[in-house]
C-alpha cells in the first residue's frame, strides 16, 4: 500500500470557520469582502467586512432567539448566491449551527430528500423565493414563519413528525429491513449517547453528535446512486483552507470570484479563502456564469480577479480564443488558476490556451465530496507550460494537502508501489459523517472509485471506474478516448459517452471559422493515428457548446438526449422554407421549451432566454432547434441566445439563414403577420363540433364521461343518477358496462337517457361517446410520413394523429374527460418524468395547462365525482388533487413511500382509492380532506392501480409479489413473474379480467381466477390492457395493450387472436386509452400519441375509388 500523507499542526483544529473570519475582520474591517455584480446598467454594490460581520450577528441573535439550538443544530438555507450570502452563512455558523445550503434550482424531490435526510427542522428562505419554495414543497413543512429584518430572509420551520415523507430512493435497506431512505441518525437512543460519549473519551472516535463540531451539510450528486450525505466538521475543512491560503499566497489585496455553486463544497473553500485572508470575494448571478463574454468582462476587465477555482469544464465554457486573448492573455489579473473536480486538460491543450509571456500559476486540485474538499494539489512547473516545449506528459495529482492521507491499494487491498491501484483518501481528523453514521474511527480512509497508476512515488489520473466500459472484447476508458480527442488542433473542446450501452458518441465543439463540412470524417480520421481500433467512436456530433450540471461538470446525461435528438433530426426535416415562417416558429420553440400554453399571448420584443425561464440546458435545445430549423449552422447563435432578446435572435438568424435583402422582412411585418393568424386553422384541420348540452345538470355538479386506462368509464349524468345511494347498483352496472365512447347503446342505460338526440335534450352516456366520435380532429403536430405506421396485414393499421412533447418520458396513462357542455372541450390529462401534469385539448392536442409537481409523475391521473377535480399521485409519495380547470392545488395526502399506482374513485361516496409503494391501499376523501383507511396488502409493494367493481362489491389489487388480490378476499391467480398492470375487467365480455405481466404475456382470467386465454409479446406488458368496442371496427370487442418494446398490440379480447400490431419510436410503459378509433398512449421518447385505427380493406377501398 502506497501512502502519502501530509501532517498538521495544533492551531489547524482549534480555529472555527467563522472564528477565522472575526479575526480577518478585525484586521480589515474597512476593507471591501464582497462584490456583487449583475453584469446590466446597476453598478456593483459592495459590503466591507464590517457591514458583513453587522449583518451576521443580527441573523445569529434572530435565529437563538426563534430556534430550539440545544445540542448538534443544522439549518438549511433557501437561496441563490448575492450581496447577502457570506452574511448568512457566517450568521448560521455563529449561532453555533451548521448550514445547509439548498439549491432553487434542484429538483425538489432532491431537496426534500435532502431535508428529511438531515432532519432540518429550519429552513431560511430568501424572501424573493417564498413562493418557490412553497411550490415545490407543497404539503412538506408547517406553515409558521417568521420575516427577519433588514437581512432578506424568512425563517420557516419544518415539523417532520406530522408528515412522514419517503422518497425516490427507495430499495435500500439496512439489517432490520428499515428504509435508509427514512432512517435518521437523529433516532438514536439516550443510551446509544452514552455509548458513543465512552468512545469518544478514548480519542478512538470522531461523534457527529458533539456540539458545534459541524461546519455544512452537503449531498453528493447521486449520479452513480442514491445521493449521500455528507456532514462536515470544521476540523475536516479548515486544514483544507489553511493550507491552500499558503499555497495560492492570498493577501489582502487578492480578489476571488465564487465560481462554485454553493451545493458544491470547492463554494467553502472559495468563500473562506477570501473571507479569512481580509480578501474580497466575486459573486455573478448564475445565469452570468452561462454568458462566457459578460463574464470574462466582469472577472478580468471589470474587477480583475486574481484567483480563479473552476472545473475544466467551467473554464472551456470560455473557448480557447476568449481563454487566450483574456482568461490567460500576457496582461491578465489572473494570478492563480486551480482546477479540479474533472480530469485535467491535456498539457498540449492547456498550452494552447496560455498566450505567450502569460504568468498565470497553474494547479490540478484532486479530492471527493466525502472528504470535503480537497485531498491534493500540484502546481503545473513554468517550464512544462512553456510554449516552446511540445511533448506531452500526463499530470499528477500532486501532494497531500495539510491533515489529508492518500493511499493506493489494488483490487485486494495490497501494496501498490508501482503500477495501477484505487485512491483512498482520509487522515486522522480530516472526516466527514455519511448518511446516518454518528461516529467514525480516526484515521477512516474512504473508498474514491478513482484509479490512479502509481510511478517514481507519483499518482497519475486514470479514471473512474464507472467510465470502464468493454467494447469489441477490450477494456477501454473513455477518457483516454477524450483526452485524444482534445489534443486535435481543431478541437475547441469535447466529451464522450457511452450511448445505451451499446454506441461511443464523441461530443466535439470545434473552435470558430472552421469549415465544417468534412470535420467529423476528418476528426475520425485523426483519430485512428492516435487511438486503437477499439477505442475509435462510433460517430461524432458537432455541438455550440458542452453541457454541464450545476456543480460545473459535464453533463452526460444531457448528452444522451442531446444525441436522441440527433437521431430524431435526421428523420425529420423541417427546415424553413420561407423567412415569413421565423418569428412564428421562433415563438413556437421559445413557448414550448419554457413550458408555456402555445396559445398564450406572443412574446415580447424584449424578453431573455435566460430571465423567461430558461437554462443552460434549455439554451443549447433551443439553439439546436433554431440551427435545425434553418438547416444550417449559425455561428454566435448561443451566444446572442444568452445574453440578447428574441428580437436579436430572430435578427441573427434571419441574415445566418435567408441572407439574400429581398427574403429578409420587417420585424413589424412578421409581428403582424403572427397576430393575424393566430386564430386560423391549420391546413387540414377539421373542425370541432358545434357548441351542443347535452344534459341538465345539477347546481355544483359538471356532467362528463371520463375514459381511464383498462377501459374504466364513469358516467356523471345528474346530481340524482350518482349521488342518490339507492342508485348505487346502477351506478355500478354503468360503471362496468360501458366499454368505450363507440359502445352501441344496450338495455342497460341510465335513468336520464331519452329517445330524441336534440340539442337542449337529456341525452346518454353512449349517445354522447356516438356524438364525441363523429368529429374529426386535427394534428397539432403532423407526423412525417415515416412515422406513419406500417399497414398491419391481420386487419387493422394505425395511424398518427397528433403527439404532444412532454418534456421526459411518459410513464402514465392518459385519463380523457368528454363535458357535456361543448365550450369545455374534451380534454386528456397525462403526467411525465418531468415532473408536469398537463391538460391537453383532444381534438387539437394544445396544451390548455401544465402543473409543476414535486417529483417525476408515473401515476395516472383520474377525475372526482363532481368532475372538479383530478387526482394523481407522485414519487415524492404525495397524493395531489389538482382543479381540473387550471390545475390549481386543492389539497394533498401523504404516504410512506412512492406513489406510482393510479387512483380510482367509487361513483357513490366518492372516496378515492389507491395504492403506495408502502404495501398499503388508501381510502381518502378530497372533500373533507381526510384518509378514512388504509390496508396493508401482503405480497409486496402496490404498483399497479386497484380497480373497484360495485357488482360484486370487490377492490381488485395487484401487487409486486406477483398476487392478483381480491378485497374482501375471494381468490388470487399467480403468475410467472411481478405484476406490474393494472387489471382490466369490463361486462362487455362477461365479467373477464386482462391484464399484462413481466413474463411478457398477457392474461384473460374469468371472474373465478381461472384461466382462458393468455397472449405472448415481444416484450414485458407493464401497461394495463383496454378493452373496447367500436361499430366502425366491425363491432368486435377488442383488447388493446402495450409492451415494453414500444409495440401496440389489437387482440381480440375473445380468444386472444392478434387484430393489428405495431410499434412506437421509443419504449411504452404508459397504458393505452381507445375512444372510439382513437388510442392514446404515452411513449418513453417525451411524446404522449394519438393513434387512428384503420380497417386495412377500407383503406385499400377507399384508396381505390
Amino acid at each position: 500500500m502506497l501512502i502519502f500523507c501530509q501532517g498538521t499542526g495544533d492551531y489547524a483544529v482549534k480555529m472555527t470557520l467563522q472564528e477565522m473570519v472575526h479575526q480577518a475582520a478585525s484586521l480589515y474591517s474597512d476593507r471591501k469582502a464582497i462584490y456583487f455584480d449583475e453584469c446590466n446598467d446597476k453598478l456593483p454594490v459592495f459590503y466591507t467586512y464590517k457591514t458583513v460581520v453587522s449583518l451576521a450577528s443580527e441573523l445569529t441573535i434572530f435565529l437563538q432567539n426563534h430556534c430550539d439550538h440545544r445540542g448538534r443544530f443544522e439549518i438549511g438555507l433557501y437561496c441563490y448566491p448575492g450581496i447577502n450570502l457570506p452574511s448568512w452563512i457566517l450568521g448560521i455558523l455563529q449561532v453555533p449551527a451548521a448550514y445547509s445550503p439548498l439549491d432553487p434550482d434542484a429538483p425538489p424531490v432532491l431537496t426534500t430528500y435532502f431535508m428529511k435526510k438531515c432532519n432540518l427542522q429550519y429552513i431560511l428562505v430568501e424572501n424573493d423565493k417564498i413562493n418557490k419554495f412553497k411550490l415545490s414543497h407543497a404539503g412538506w413543512f408547517g406553515q409558521s414563519s417568521f420575516a427577519i429584518d433588514h437581512v432578506g430572509l424568512t425563517l420557516f420551520q419544518i415539523n417532520w413528525s406530522s408528515v412522514d415523507v419517503s422518497l425516490l430512493f427507495d430499495g435500500a435497506e439496512d439489517k432490520n429491513g428499515n428504509s435508509k431512505a427514512a432512517c435518521n441518525w437523529e433516532t438514536h437512543s439516550v443510551a446509544d449517547l452514552n455509548q458513543l460519549e465512552a468512545k469518544t473519551s478514548k480519542k478512538e472516535y470522531m461523534v457527529v453528535k458533539q456540539q458545534h463540531s459541524l461546519a455544512y451539510i452537503l449531498h453528493t450528486s447521486g449520479t452513480t446512486g442514491i445521493p449521500k450525505i455528507v456532514r462536515v466538521p470544521h476540523k475536516c475543512i479548515v486544514p483544507n483552507v489553511l493550507h491552500l491560503q499558503s499555497l495560492f499566497k492570498i493577501t489582502p489585496d487578492d480578489m476571488l470570484f465564487m465560481a462554485s455553486p454553493l451545493t458544491f463544497d470547492p463554494s467553502v473553500v472559495e468563500l473562506f479563502i477570501a473571507l479569512t485572508s481580509g480578501a474580497s470575494l466575486l459573486v455573478v448571478p448564475n445565469p452570468i456564469k452561462m454568458m462566457p463574454l459578460k463574464l470574462s468582462a466582469a472577472l478580468f476587465h471589470h474587477h480583475r480577479v486574481t484567483v480563479l477555482q473552476a472545473t475544466p469544464t467551467f473554464l472551456r465554457r470560455f473557448g480557447a480564443q476568449l481563454i487566450k486573448s483574456t482568461v490567460l492573455s500576457a496582461s491578465t489579473s489572473l494570478r492563480v488558476l486551480a482546477l479540479g473536480g474533472e480530469a485535467f486538460p491535456a498539457l498540449n491543450v492547456l498550452r494552447s490556451w496560455k498566450d505567450r509571456g502569460n504568468k498565470t500559476h497553474v494547479f490540478n486540485l484532486y479530492g471527493i465530496t466525502e472528504v470535503s474538499s480537497w485531498a491534493t494539489c500540484y502546481r503545473i512547473p513554468e517550464e512544462v507550460l512553456s510554449s516552446d516545449l511540445r511533448f506531452d506528459s500526463p499530470v499528477p495529482l500532486g501532494s497531500p494537502l495539510l491533515g489529508t492521507t492518500v493511499e493506493v491499494r489494488d483490487v485486494t487491498g495490497s501494496v501498490v508501489l508501482e503500477g495501477e491501484g484505487q485512491v483512498f483518501i482520509g487522515g486522522k481528523e480530516r472526516i466527514c459523517f455519511l448518511d446516518d453514521e454518528v461516529t467514525v474511527p480516526l484515521n477512516t480512509m474512504r473508498e474514491t472509485g478513482d484509479f490512479v497508476r502509481v510511478k517514481d512515488a507519483e499518482m497519475f489520473f486514470l479514471g473512474r471506474k464507472d467510465n470502464q466500459v468493454k467494447r469489441h472484447g477490450k477494456r477501454l476508458n473513455i477518457e483516454c478516448v477524450q483526452q485524444a480527442a482534445e489534443g486535435l488542433y481543431h478541437v475547441e473542446a469535447c466529451a464522450v459517452t457511452w450511448y445505451q450501452q451499446e454506441k461511443l458518441i464523441l461530443f466535439i465543439v470545434p473552435k470558430d471559422n472552421l469549415p465544417k463540412d468534412n470535420l467529423a470524417e476528418d476528426t475520425l480520421k485523426e483519430l485512428q493515428k492516435h487511438l486503437s481500433a477499439h477505442a475509435i467512436p462510433d460517430e461524432l456530433v458537432l455541438i455550440e457548446t458542452l453541457p454541464f450540471t450545476s456543480h460545473g461538470k459535464i453533463d452526460v446525461s444531457e448528452l444522451s438526449k442531446i444525441y436522441s435528438h440527433h437521431l430524431n433530426s435526421r428523420r425529420h426535416d423541417s427546415k424553413l422554407r420561407r423567412a415569413d415562417e421565423l418569428w412564428e416558429r421562433l415563438q413556437y420553440l421559445w413557448k414550448s421549451l419554457l413550458g408555456l400554453p402555445v396559445d398564450s399571448p406572443s412574446i415580447s420584443r424584449d424578453s431573455l432566454f435566460l430571465y423567461s425561464g430558461g437554462d443552460s440546458l434549455k439554451s443549447l435545445r433551443f439553439h439546436d432547434e433554431i440551427e435545425n430549423l434553418a438547416g444550417r449552422a449559425i455561428p454566435g447563435l448561443l451566444e446572442v441566445i444568452l445574453s440578447s432578446p428574441i428580437a436579436e435572435i430572430y435578427q441573427h438568424v434571419l441574415k445566418a439563414a435567408f441572407s439574400s435583402e429581398d427574403q429578409i422582412m420587417n420585424h413589424n411585418t412578421v409581428k403582424r403577420k403572427l397576430n393575424e393568424s393566430s386564430g386560423r386553422k391549420f391546413d387540414g384541420e377539421h373542425t370541432k363540433p358545434k357548441s351542443i348540452r347535452y344534459f341538465n345538470v345539477a347546481a355544483g355538479l359538471i356532467a362528463f364521461i371520463a375514459l381511464n386506462r383498462g377501459n374504466r368509464m364513469v358516467s356523471m349524468t345528474s346530481s340524482e343518477s350518482l349521488m342518490n345511494p339507492c342508485n348505487a347498483g346502477q351506478a355500478g352496472t354503468e360503471l362496468g358496462q360501458q366499454a368505450s365512447y363507440s359502445s352501441v347503446v344496450t338495455a342497460n342505460t341510465t335513468k336520464n337517457e331519452v329517445k330524441e338526440n336534440k340539442p337542449g335534450k337529456i341525452r346518454s352516456s353512449q349517445e354522447i361517446a356516438s356524438k364525441a366520435n363523429e368529429t374529426g380532429t386535427h394534428s397539432v403536430e403532423q407526423a412525417p410520413p415515416e412515422e406513419i405506421l406500417l399497414k398491419m396485414p391481420e386487419k387493422l393499421i394505425l395511424h398518427v394523429r397528433w403527439k404532444s412533447n412532454m418534456g421526459k418520458c411518459i410513464d402514465a396513462s392518459p385519463l380523457v374527460i368528454i363535458p357535456a357542455m361543448d365550450d369545455l372541450s374534451a380534454t386528456v390529462y397525462i403526467g411525465s418524468h418531468s415532473h408536469t401534469m398537463q391538460a391537453i385539448d383532444l381534438y387539437s392536442g394544445k396544451v390548455k395547462w401544465e402543473r409543476i409537481l414535486g417529483d417525476r409523475i408515473e401515476s395516472s391521473a383520474c377525475v372526482s365525482k363532481c368532475g372538479n377535480f383530478i387526482i394523481v399521485g407522485c414519487y415524492n409519495g404525495l397524493v395531489y388533487v389538482l382543479r381540473s380547470q387550471n390545475g390549481e392545488i386543492h389539497c394533498v395526502f401523504t404516504t410512506e413511500d412512492a406513489v406510482k399506482s393510479s387512483a380510482v374513485v367509487h361513483p357513490v361516496t366518492g372516496l378515492v382509492y389507491i395504492g403506495s409503494h408502502d404495501q398499503h391501499i388508501y381510502a381518502l376523501d378530497i372533500y373533507k380532506e381526510e384518509c378514512i383507511w388504509k390496508l396493508h396488502c401482503e405480497g409486496g409493494a402496490v404498483f399497479s392501480s386497484p380497480y373497484l367493481s360495485i357488482l360484486p362489491d370487490h377492490l381488485y389489487v395487484a401487487t409486486l409479489g406477483g398476487l392478483l388480490l381480491a378485497i374482501n378476499p375471494v381468490w388470487q391467480f399467480s403468475t410467472n413473474g411481478p405484476v406490474f398492470s393494472s387489471p382490466c375487467i369490463s361486462s362487455l365480455t362477461r365479467q373477464e379480467i386482462f391484464f399484462g405481466s413481466h413474463d411478457h404475456f398477457i392474461y384473460c382470467c374469468n371472474m373465478e381466477g381461472n384461466l382462458l386465454w393468455k397472449f405472448e409479446t415481444t416484450s414485458s406488458v407493464y401497461a394495463t390492457p383496454f378493452v373496447f368496442h367500436s361499430l366502425e371496427l366491425e363491432s368486435e370487442m377488442l383488447l388493446a395493450a402495450t409492451s415494453t418494446d414500444g409495440k401496440v398490440w389489437i387482440l381480440n379480447a375473445k380468444n386472444g387472436l392478434v387484430v393489428g400490431v405495431d410499434k412506437l419510436p421509443g419504449e411504452v410503459f404508459s397504458s393505452p386509452v381507445v375512444c372510439g378509433t382513437r388510442l392514446i398512449v404515452g411513449c418513453r421518447n417525451d411524446y404522449v400519441y394519438c393513434l387512428d385505427l384503420y380497417i386495412a380493406e377500407k383503406i385499400r377501398t377507399s384508396t381505390k375509388c
